[in-house]
């Protein structure tokens, strides 16, 4: 059954009764056991009536994107890169009839490749940048990579993201923060990049003066010493800030949409204060749509409750991070994590009012791919479809249940949200979870150029436990999704 969800973040109605959630163990998705080969039925996967589920292709190693050319071809980027430190080879693979894949182009130790995007012969592709920083590619049909834009600052939590190709047609992408809520700290060592870059940190786009605010941790950086370090927003660990301090602001920065011509060149800003602006999509009337995952709660400055939010962009907007979710300022009592203090506030004065968010959805859902119905044989003219990795408790903090491991769909004038793809029977969560042959993690998806078929891709198995991320090769699948009457 295809089910409502509801509008506010399910964070607020857990902080009503965070006694009781304290004493519970976190259940998330990805905390199961799974034993190889995956199995995958299209039987197993719902969708609304008068819809159909296909699989196309199966074995994929982390694939994080797919574009589809002018004949109809889907190919899917697999990212080379897994949280959990799994490092493979990054590739964009075109998929073939027979659901075999033929190598279009590799790229080096520099993944995850999230995302691609198709236009005029070309593939663009988000090379998150773990090891060098980010860049925007241009490959070519023969498999020519060219690098539109170099070194953006990805070598931290998020990444290098999208990209989308806008109406003007310059490429769109995101860039994820450095952290979770802009303070540097022992969940970053277990990230893995802390001790590769200890002095890397987040940039902000424009100039911004702190509060002065200081969070102490233990000195992960030397381990042996076993003291206590301070660390300011904005700033390398253990590196403190003073009142009125100035961070200056440059391009390129975290936390921020921006555009480069396709030929390379012109980098500017569109719009910042997102915490990982991951999806990127233009809708019917060529406004840009983007999904954002919201904080954690982990780090020096955790926060509680915040959904991830789908944004409607306004040319240089400022959307809130590191000190609102959703236009609410984060010293609400509400953003409290249970036995702790409200992250308050590192910025002494604001870049602007956030604006509200279009859509919340559900807390650690991961919001990732994005793209709009505009077929009406498909239907749902207008709407956003949005791919829903899945919670990564406990790491990014406890779940009672799963939350996310769906495709939904949201009117983007109303914010109402609903179920479009979930996997059959009573409960909720990935296959591996609840023993099924359906979805594990849908992170992208992509509508064909008719706008009659969906294509979504599911990352594959990834499991959680207290020590981080365990993702699965080779488990990763691209399915297919379209109405009956249009086979």
């Amino acid at each position: 059954m295809i089910r409502h969800i509801a509008l506010f973040p399910l964070g607020f109605v857990v902080a009503a009764t965070a006694g009781c959630f304290r004493l519970q163990p976190s259940d998330g998705g990805g905390q199961t056991d799974f034993s190889p080969p995956r199995q995958v039925a299209a039987a197993d996967v719902a969708v609304p009536p008068g819809y159909r589920v296909e699989v196309v292709a199966t074995g994929f190693t982390f694939p994080t994107g797919v574009a589809v050319d002018e004949a109809g071809v889907p190919h899917v980027v697999e990212a080379g890169y897994s949280y959990g430190e799994v490092w493979t080879t990054p590739r964009l693979l075109r998929v073939n009839p027979d659901g075999s894949t033929t190598e279009i182009a590799r790229g080096g130790k520099n993944g995850p490749w999230n995302g691609v995007a198709y236009s005029r012969g070309d593939f663009y592709i988000a090379e998150g940048g773990e090891l060098e920083g980010g860049r925007i590619l241009r490959v070519s049909r023969d498999g020519r990579v060219t690098a539109l834009v170099e070194n953006l600052p990805s070598l931290g939590d998020h990444h290098t993201n999208g990209p989308a190709v806008g109406p003007d047609g310059r490429i769109y992408f995101g860039q994820g923060t450095a952290t979770n809520s802009a303070v540097v700290g022992p969940d970053n060592a277990a990230f893995g990049w802390l001790e590769r870059y200890p002095d890397f940190h987040d940039t902000p786009c424009r100039d911004v003066t702190l509060v002065g605010r200081n969070f102490e941790s233990r000195d992960v950086v030397n381990e042996g010493v076993g003291r206590k370090v301070s660390t300011g927003a904005y700033s390398p660990f253990a590196e403190p800030t003073m009142p009125g301090q100035v961070i200056p602001g440059r391009l390129p920065c975290n936390g921020a949409v921006m555009r480069v011509d396709p030929d390379g060149g012109g980098l500017a800003l569109v719009a910042w204060g997102f915490r990982n602006p991951f999806g990127l999509a233009f809708s019917p009337k060529g406004e840009l749509f983007v999904t954002e995952n919201g904080y954690d709660v982990r780090g020096s400055r955790p926060v509680w409750g915040t959904g991830d939010h789908l944004w409607r962009v306004r040319e240089g907007a400022w959307y809130g991070w590191p000190d609102f979710s959703g236009g609410a300022p984060l010293d609400r009592p509400v953003f409290e994590p249970p036995g702790e203090s409200a992250p308050g506030m590192v910025l002494q004065s604001h870049p602007g009012t956030p604006p509200k968010p279009v859509a919340t959805l559900g807390v650690h859902a991961s919001a990732n791919g994005i793209d709009f119905s505009r077929s009406a044989r498909f239907g749902h003219v207008g709407e956003a479809f949005i791919a829903e990795f899945g919670d990564q408790a406990p790491v990014v903090g406890k779940t009672l249940s799963p939350v996310g491991f769906r495709v939904v769909r949201v009117d983007v004038d109303s914010g109402r949200i609903t179920d479009f793809m979930t996997n059959e029977g009573p409960k909720h969560g990935p296959a591996s979870k609840i023993g099924t042959a359906g979805l594990e993690r849908p992170v992208a998806l992509r509508f064909d150029p008719s706008g009659e078929v969906l294509y979504v891709v599911d990352f594959g198995v990834m499991l959680m436990d207290e020590k981080g991320a365990r993702p699965i090769r080779g488990t990763g699948v691209l399915w297919k999704v379209s109405r009956e009457e249009a086979r």
